[in-house]
């Protein structure tokens, strides 16, 4: 009979030299436990469960480790949420593409943002909470301001418009009709189903306007939200830019 699998434990930082390997690859019998793998179960664990429900026991639980073992890699929760919004970060694109205008380099940001966000819904959570200045959260705010000072804005404004961009995609995930991250699929559907009702059931002489836009209101196709939401934040910023110029 083969020998049991153990897991190997490497005190802190990613993956040492050679192939990477995760919680599931192998070597010589022996699975590594990269600080990378625990983030991407904590990620996932958050994604399904919620930001609140994660815990450092649960998730040794899930990954079938004690929670000390975590501790080489993560000295406390707090210091594994730094982690796991360092990971949201790095998963942005960052690339600017300087032969498109700068009002499309800085869509592509958003754009690239809104799907990272969309992809873990615990993700605006983290980010709201755990705002911190690691690597890749300082090379996305280097690649926006490099588009807006590119496009004349001064050290001010192109700050300011840097942060209502990140603000900007947190907030249209955020408000997409039905965000409800602790609920499933089958869940969400009924409380939008209740919310539609509540609304059209609302009296028509007090409120003709909430009754008449009643379904959506309380649903919408998600593509729309997100390019009105993205069309208008891009114009705004392009029509400032245009007035800046003319001042």
């Amino acid at each position: 009979m083969d020998a049991e699998p153990r897991i190997t434990v490497l005190p802190g930082g990613d993956d040492p030299p050679g192939p990477p390997r995760g919680l599931d690859g192998e070597d010589g019998g022996r699975a590594r436990l990269s600080k990378r793998a625990v983030v991407d179960r904590a990620l996932k664990l958050a994604d399904t469960d919620g930001l609140d429900a994660l815990t450092i026991r649960k998730l040794a639980q899930d990954l079938g480790v004690t929670p000390m073992a975590l501790y080489w890699h993560f000295r406390s929760k707090d210091d594994l949420l730094e982690g796991m919004a360092e990971q949201v970060w790095g998963e942005i694109d960052v690339h600017v593409d300087p032969s498109v205008p700068w009002w499309t380099q800085l869509q592509g940001r958003l754009e690239s943002l809104i799907r990272v966000l969309r992809a873990h819904p615990s993700a605006p959570q983290l980010l709201l909470e755990h705002e911190k200045r690691n690597e890749a959260a300082l090379r996305a705010t280097e690649a926006a301001l490099e588009i807006l000072l590119g496009a004349g804005f001064d050290p001010v404004h192109a700050a300011e418009i840097a942060r209502s961009t990140l603000w900007t995609g947190i907030t249209l995930v955020m408000s997409e009709a039905g965000y409800r991250p602790e609920l499933s699929d089958e869940e969400r559907a009924e409380w939008q189903r209740r919310n539609q009702v509540e609304l059209a059931m609302l009296p028509a002489a007090k409120y003709p306007h909430l009754v008449r836009c009643a379904a959506p209101m309380a649903d919408c196709d998600p593509d729309f939200h997100y390019r009105l939401g993205v069309e208008m934040f891009i114009a705004g910023v392009r029509a400032m830019a245009e007035r800046e110029r003319g001042s």
